[in-house]
C-alpha cells in the first residue's frame, strides 16, 4: 500500500512511545533522497529513517545500518550543523494528512537555545523533508521548490513555510454516523464503494478501502448501488476505532516465491489465498523487513548508473557485432557456389568466348545433371571468369575460418559481460562495486571509465553461507573472486557449482575431505543458481570436484573448462534460505 495518513499515524505513535525526548546523535545521508537521524532515550539508540524518495517515500524507525558515502552531501552536513545535539521533544501529525512535524530544541552557533522543527511530508513524488526555525521559517530543504516548478507552492530556504493544499473531505477520527449515511446516499450509485470511501474521508489509501468494502460485500469492486451501508458502516466504524485507539497489526502480504508485496496496518483478506500474511510486533521490524531488498537495490541502482550504463552499451554493440558476422558466415556458404561455377566455366572454355553475358551448361556436381545458366561477366575473357570465381570461392573459405574464430571470440566476450551484469545485479556493497569497476578496467575497459582511477587496494569478501547440514559454501561475487575461488582458495577435492551455459557465480562447496550429504549437493546447486542469470523452476546446474577444473591460458576471467561433471536440475534457493545460510554462515564450526 501506498504510506497514507493512517500509516503515518501509526508511526508516530510507535515512535511517541519508543523514544520519547529523543537525542539527535547523528545525522547520515546513505543515498540522495534518505536522511537516517540516529537518536538515544532512555538508555536505547535508534534511527529515525525520512525517505522521500518517489519510489517509496516513508516515515520509520529502523535497526537496519546502511553504507554511507565517504563524503558526506551537503545537505546532510548543514543537518548536522543545525540539529546534533537537539532533542525531539514532541511529534504531531498536520491535520489528518502524511505530514509529520517534530519539534527539535537544541542550540545555535552561539550557544543559545532555539526551537526547530523538521517537517516531512510523504506525497508521493512530491514528498519532502524541511527543516524550520521557531517561526517556521524555512532553513534547508532536501528538494527545493521555486517558481520554476511551482507556482502554487515554493519551498525555498528564507521563505516562510507553508502547508500543501488540502482537499475537503470528512476526517475519519470523527465518528459520525448521520454523516456517513449522507455521503453514502448522496455518492453517485454507479460507482464503486472503494471510490466513496477514498473521495469522502482524507488520507485513506485504496489498499486500505479495498480492504474495507470486501469485508462489507466480499469483493473489492461492488459499486454503491449493491453494496448495503449499514454492512459497510459496521466495518467502518469500527476500522475508525481502531485508528482512534492505536490498535494496529503491522502486516505484510507475501507471495508464493515468500517476496512481501504488500504492507499495512491492520490484517489484509482482500488479496485472497493466493499470498500469506505475517503479522510483526512493530512497524520497525515490518519496514525493515519489507524494504530491506527494495532499498539494497534503489542504493545500488544508484551509485552504479555509470557501470550498468557501460555494460548495457557494450552488450548492445556487441550484440549487433555479433549478428553481423553471423550473417557474414552465412553469406559464405555461397563459396561453393562459386568454385562450382568456376569448375563448370572451365569445362565450357572451348564454346566459350570474351562478350558473353552467360551460357548454358549440364551440372555434373548435381545426380540428376540438370541444365543450368551461368553468369559471366562480358568485359573478361572466360578463363579470367573462372578465375575471379575461383578467388573469390577462396575468399569466403578463408572468412569462413576466420569468421568462426571471431565469432566465438566474441560470444566470450559476450558471456563476459552478460556475467559482470550478473555481478552488479546481486551486489550487496560498496565495496563490492568497486571491485566490479576495478574489474572493469583491468578488463580492458578503462577508456569508458571516465575519471576512474584504480585504488592501490580493495577490500574483497566472499559470501560465505552454510548448509542445513553444517557444510561451507563459498560465493564469488565477481570474476576476480571466481578466478581466486576456483584456482587458488579451493581444495582439489572441494566440489564446484556453476549454472549450466549461464554466467553465474562459482560456488565451492569445501568438503574437509568428507563426502557431503545428498541435502548439502542440492542446496549448494540451488545457490549457484540464485546468483546467475537463469530464470525459471528447472534450472541445470553442472558440478564437478575443483581438481577437473582447466583454465585456458588468455582466456578471460572467470572462465574455466572441465569434462568430467554431472547436471542437477533444481529452482532457485529463495531469499528466505539464503539469509537463513548467511546467518549460519557467520557462524565458525
Amino acid at each position: 500500500m501506498s504510506f497514507d495518513a493512517c500509516m503515518m499515524r501509526a508511526v508516530i505513535e510507535e515512535f511517541s512511545r519508543e523514544f520519547p525526548e529523543a537525542k539527535i546523535e547523528r545525522v547520515l545521508q546513505p543515498q540522495g533522497d534518505e536522511i537516517n537521524l540516529v537518536i538515544h532515550s532512555g538508555g536505547r539508540s535508534g534511527r529515525l529513517v525520512f525517505n522521500v524518495g518517489p519510489n517509496a517515500p516513508r516515515l520509520q524507525l529502523s535497526d537496519v545500518q546502511k553504507e554511507n558515502p565517504k563524503q558526506a552531501p551537503m545537505f546532510c552536513m548543514l543537518l548536522r550543523k543545525l540539529l546534533i545535539g537537539g532533542k525531539i521533544t514532541s511529534v504531531t501529525q498536520l491535520g489528518f494528512d502524511r505530514i509529520a512535524v517534530f519539534k527539535v530544541s537544541c542550540y545555535d552557533d552561539m550557544g543559545f537555545k532555539v526551537d526547530r522543527s523538521i517537517v516531512c511530508e510523504i506525497m508521493g513524488k512530491y514528498a519532502n523533508l524541511i527543516v524550520l526555525d521557531s517561526d517556521n521559517k524555512i532553513l534547508a530543504a532536501l528538494k527545493i521548490i521555486d517558481f520554476a516548478a511551482s507556482t502554487v507552492r515554493q519551498v525555498i530556504p528564507g521563505m516562510k513555510y507553508q502547508i500543501p493544499a488540502q482537499r475537503e473531505k470528512m476526517s475519519p477520527l470523527v465518528i459520525d454516523k448521520d454523516k456517513f449515511f449522507d455521503s453514502f446516499y448522496a455518492y453517485p450509485s454507479v460507482r464503486s464503494s472503494e471510490k466513496f470511501i477514498t473521495d469522502s474521508y482524507s488520507g485513506i489509501a485504496t489498499q486500505i478501502a479495498h480492504e474495507l468494502v470486501y469485508r462489507a460485500t466480499g469483493s473489492v469492486d461492488t459499486a454503491v448501488s449493491e453494496t448495503d451501508p449499514v454492512s459497510l458502516y459496521s466495518v467502518f466504524s469500527e476500522w475508525q476505532q481502531l485508528l482512534i485507539d492505536h490498535r494496529y497489526t503491522p502486516t505484510s502480504a507475501v507471495n508464493s516465491e515468500g517476496k512481501p508485496i504488500d504492507y499495512s496496518y491492520m490484517p489484509i483478506t482482500y488479496l485472497g489465498n493466493s499470498v500469506r500474511t505475517e503479522m510483526y510486533h512493530d512497524f520497525k521490524c515490518l519496514f525493515d523487513k519489507y524494504f530491506a531488498e527494495r532499498d539494497r537495490l534503489d542504493h545500488i541502482r544508484e551509485r552504479s548508473k555509470d557501470i550498468m550504463q557501460l555494460l548495457d552499451n557494450t552488450i548492445a554493440r556487441t550484440e549487433r557485432k555479433l549478428g553481423i558476422q553471423r550473417q557474414a558466415l552465412l553469406d559464405s556458404d555461397k563459396g561453393e557456389l562459386y568454385k562450382r561455377e568456376a569448375d563448370l566455366i572451365t569445362a565450357n572454355l572451348y564454346k566459350l568466348s570474351r562478350g558473353m553475358e552467360s551460357f548454358t551448361a549440364i551440372d555434373y556436381y548435381d545426380e540428376s545433371c540438370p541444365e543450368i545458366e551461368v553468369k559471366l561477366d562480358p568485359r573478361l575473357h572466360p578463363s579470367q571468369n573462372a578465375q575471379k570465381k575461383y578467388k573469390l570461392y577462396q575468399k569466403c573459405k578463408n572468412a569462413k575460418i576466420i569468421l568462426a574464430e571471431q565469432i566465438e571470440l566474441w560470444e566470450r566476450e559476450l558471456k563476459y559481460l552478460e556475467s559482470v551484469q550478473v555481478f552488479l545485479e546481486n551486489a550487496e556493497r560498496e565495496d563490492d562495486l568497486a571491485e566490479i569497476r576495478d574489474e572493469l578496467y583491468r578488463a580492458g575497459y578503462a577508456s569508458r571509465m571516465r575519471g576512474y582511477t584504480p585504488p592501490r587496494k580493495l577490500k574483497s569478501s566472499y559470501t560465505r553461507l552454510r548448509t542445513t547440514d553444517g557444510k561451507v559454501l563459498l560465493v564469488g561475487k565477481n570474476n576476480v573472486q571466481n578466478d581466486n575461488l576456483s584456482h587458488r582458495l579451493a581444495d582439489r577435492d572441494d566440489l564446484w557449482f556453476h549454472t549450466k551455459d549461464i554466467p553465474g557465480s562459482h560456488v565451492i562447496l569445501v568438503t574437509d575431505g568428507e563426502e557431503p550429504t545428498d541435502l548439502d549437493y542440492t542446496e549448494a546447486a540451488r545457490v549457484a543458481a540464485r546468483y546467475s542469470k537463469a530464470k525459471g523452476d528447472n534450472i541445470a546446474v553442472d558440478y564437478t570436484r575443483v581438481k577437473n577444473l582447466r583454465k585456458p591460458a588468455g582466456s578471460k576471467l572467470g572462465f574455466v573448462t572441465y569434462k568430467t561433471n554431472y547436471t542437477a536440475f533444481v529452482r532457485r534457493a529463495s531469499d528466505d534460505e539464503i539469509e537463513t545460510m548467511l546467518n549460519a554462515g557467520k557462524t565458525e564450526v
